[in-house]
């Protein structure tokens, strides 16, 4: 969980610090883009692979790897220098991020029987929900707190603490997994993979703010064939007898190949909306980092209580949790674009906060037991790789809803200056309705997953028995 918390808050929590990054180090608008887009970049590139390699040498191995990875260009990004020093760091951290991510839906998915793990990963959702808002709100009071004249870096030291904490109770309490039948890593697919992801989201990442130059189209048309040539590679790799990569057969699971989509519009929704929020709370609205974080503490607060609510309710009603959830999170959404289009630049932001409460119901409802029930069907073999594809879905998923909010947003804000209020009202309230249709057509994809507890096992009966002859 520890794991979990830092790798999402940190995608988050430099949005807010990013103001005071640029004007300490003297970055450039294009140093300050790869501070924020390289994290993003190299976590979403390497999820899939840092998934493989926790089947093939052991799942607490590796989050330890990318846990001491993480924790250490952390300690690096809060004593960067300058802005080049801060973006090689942030690579660092992306990669440990990689490394460490995909293990904790595996290790959950493969440790803990039935009951217990249903209960985790509805702790597991909850945190990913609130390490999502805690972003914004810790960047905005530790770069306003400005301790002892750091500025912005305290929101990359606090990982340390953190890490080195978490990677003293892996050591001692956390037992070892891995796939029984692992081999060598697919060394050709995880190449073409990376290829391919990096051709499809550099240009979701830096289009926008670069104005879409050619060299973005070129890059998202060539990502086409690069998907193919890694399926081609992949096939490959299995007719020659050796392990892939990716195992084809995992898209034959309906849970998953519907829960991927899932998870690609769901998340492309939930990190562009923050991004259009933090942008009309400080440039549209005027408020400093530290009260525009606080905005988001009651999304946060009933979340919190929502997901408290669900996990106990979910071993019971299974997918009607999530159906509901699914439900009150476009339903507060809707609300969100009538308030911002109706009351326009005289938008009371008590009625922004109700509406932002109400998601954050939706939010706790839907999201922790999410993962569980996409992931019920996968053997444990290929447990890491599944977390990794759901993992790089999420990441994709957020580059793209942050790509098409951005044209949209700025497209409606027709080019006005910070503190024309009624033009980021009304550029939030016409990009909000984009949310509303994700989310919407997320929640139509929540009724189409099995109706089954998250947690339970729903695998073939060869597949659950296999883990019972071998073990982990």
């Amino acid at each position: 969980m520890a794991g979990t918390f830092m790798a999402i808050m940190d995608v988050n929590i430099v949005l807010i610090a990013a103001p005071a990054i640029q004007e300490d180090l003297h970055a450039s608008d294009a140093q300050l883009q790869f501070v924020l887009a390289g994290y993003q970049l190299i976590y979403a590139v390497l999820l899939v692979t840092g998934g493989r390699l926790g089947d093939l040498h052991g799942r607490k191995k590796i989050f330890l790897l990318g846990m001491g990875l993480f924790t250490l260009a952390s300690l690096a990004c809060g004593l960067a220098p300058t802005a080049p020093a801060l973006i090689g760091a942030r690579l660092f951290q992306g990669a440990g991020a990689a490394l460490m991510f995909p293990q904790v839906y595996a290790i959950v998915r493969v440790l803990l029987d039935e009951e217990r793990r249903a209960r985790a990963f509805a702790v597991l959702g909850a945190v990913v929900s609130l390490s999502t808002v805690t972003g914004q709100v810790a960047g905005g009071l530790l770069v306003e707190a400005d301790l002892f004249g750091t500025s912005w870096r305290p929101v990359f030291w606090i990982n340390v603490p953190i890490g080195l904490a978490a990677m003293l109770l892996t050591a001692v309490l956390l037992p070892e997994s891995r796939a029984p039948r692992a081999r060598r890593l697919d060394l050709p697919g995880a190449l073409a993979l990376m290829v391919t992801l990096f051709l499809l989201i550099v240009p979701l990442v830096e289009g926008r703010e670069l104005g879409w130059p050619w060299w973005t189209w070129c890059s998202l048309a060539a990502s086409v064939p690069a998907l193919a040539g890694f399926l081609a590679v992949e096939r490959r790799v299995a007719r020659s007898g050796r392990p892939p990569l990716f195992d084809a057969a995992l898209l034959r699971l309906p849970t998953l190949r519907t829960g991927t989509v899932l998870v690609l519009f769901y998340y492309a929704a939930l990190n562009s909306f923050f991004l259009i929020l933090s942008l009309l709370l400080q440039n549209g609205l005027g408020l400093p980092a530290y009260q525009a974080g606080l905005v988001y503490t009651p999304l946060a607060v009933t979340m919190f209580a929502a997901s408290l609510v669900g996990g106990r309710l979910t071993p019971r009603l299974g997918r009607r949790v999530m159906e509901t959830g699914g439900i009150a999170l476009t339903a507060g959404s809707a609300a969100t674009v009538a308030v911002a289009l109706l009351c326009g630049a005289g938008m009371p932001l008590w009625a922004l906060i109700l509406c932002l409460a109400f998601q954050g119901i939706g939010h706790g409802l839907l999201q922790p037991p999410l993962i569980g029930a996409i992931l019920a069907p996968v053997d444990d073999d290929n447990a890491g790789l599944a977390s990794g594809v759901l993992s790089t879905a999420q990441q994709v998923g957020g580059a793209l809803g942050l790509a098409i909010l951005g044209v949209v947003f700025y497209g409606a804000l027709g080019g006005a200056v910070a503190g024309a209020t009624g033009a980021y009202t009304h550029g939030f309230g016409v990009a909000s309705i984009v949310t509303t249709v994700l989310l919407a057509a997320a929640t139509f994809l929540v009724f189409l997953l099995p109706y089954a507890r998250p947690g339970a096992d729903t695998r073939p009966a060869a597949a659950q028995g296999k883990r019972g002859q071998e073990g982990v």
